[in-house]
């Protein structure tokens, strides 16, 4: 077993982590959607990044909120990010 395989084991967290996951009715969710500032939300589309990752999706709300996150996801898909924003 991984370690993230083991911590999931030990501390009963479900597969898809942060339950509530922001996106809009049509599943896809916006930067500005997850509360991020409008001036941030230009930065971001000024450099390309027009949609969120999932992981993005799934912590930028709780992250804003204050509250701690573990994510689990593939290398490459904005948890840094995430975090930054």
């Amino acid at each position: 077993m991984t370690v993230s395989e083991n911590f999931v084991a030990d501390n009963g967290v479900s597969g898809s982590g942060v339950s509530g996951n922001g996106a809009s009715e049509n599943g896809q969710a916006s930067f500005a959607e997850l509360g991020l500032s409008e001036s941030r939300v230009e930065l971001l589309t000024a450099l390309g990044f027009s949609q969120p990752t999932e992981i993005q999706v799934r912590s930028i709300p709780h992250l804003l909120a204050g509250k701690d996150v573990l994510g689990l996801a593939q290398t490459g898909t904005g948890k840094t990010a995430a975090f930054a924003l």
